[in-house]
């Protein structure tokens, strides 16, 4: 009888751990259908929102659905922001169902990821609000220009939607502890480089072509009129 009891007892050891583990598979199971049904009603009611107060609209005058769609991605900026959405309820209920489960090292993993997500959340909102704000204050120096006959427009339209962008797309990888230092540094190499080379061509021989420039961007009036 000993004998049967002690073959007996790693059967009856796995069966006690087989039922303790199943409650909380079951319970598991349970968060991850409650989990996935919740990140679908979240994505739904994150796209609707922003598609009733026009974040389509902003995102597309800021040029962003048009470089996505350049890009060969179907989605617009809109879409994107519910998949993150999306799948940030969907890591917050594996963290859930694998911290029932007693697998701490995924949750940890997982938590990391969760942490990531709102980051780029908010990186996208700064390219997207960024974004229009570059766009809106380029067309305002066309405008301007133009309103006061200087040439080269679109050109310093341009430079200055180009110049703020840039500095949005810093403040974003920022955001997201994309590049950190490297990429401020490269900037600044890249700017300090543009300001050197400037002052070497107005120093080396470029006043006659300044001089140009300028007249054509500042029509000295009073001398056409005196003549």
């Amino acid at each position: 009888m000993d004998r049967v009891d002690m073959l007996l007892e790693p059967i009856r050891a796995f069966l006690v751990q087989v039922g303790q583990f199943l409650p909380k598979l079951a319970l598991a199971v349970v968060v991850l259908i409650a989990g996935w049904m919740l990140a679908k009603l979240a994505r739904f009611t994150v796209v609707k929102g922003l598609r009733a107060i026009n974040f389509n609209v902003l995102t597309e005058r800021a040029g962003m659905d048009g470089f996505l769609q350049q890009g060969g991605i179907q989605s617009d900026t809109t879409d994107i922001f519910g998949a993150l959405t999306y799948w940030l309820v969907i890591l917050a209920a594996l963290i859930i169902a694998f911290n029932s489960l007693g697998l701490t090292y995924i949750t940890d993993l997982l938590g990391q990821v969760v942490l990531f997500v709102p980051k780029v959340i908010v990186a996208l909102l700064i390219l997207a609000f960024g974004a229009y704000f570059a766009r809106f204050i380029g067309n305002a120096v066309i405008t301007y220009c133009r309103n006061i006959d200087m040439q080269d427009a679109e050109l310093l339209g341009k430079l200055a939607q180009y110049a703020i962008l840039t500095f949005v797309v810093l403040i974003a990888l920022d955001q997201v502890n994309v590049g950190g230092e490297i990429v401020r540094l490269t900037f600044l190499i890249m700017l300090a480089g543009i300001v050197l080379a400037l002052a070497l061509a107005f120093g080396l021989g470029g006043q006659g072509w300044a001089s140009d420039l300028l007249d054509r961007w500042w029509p000295r009036r009073g001398k056409d009129d005196e003549r």
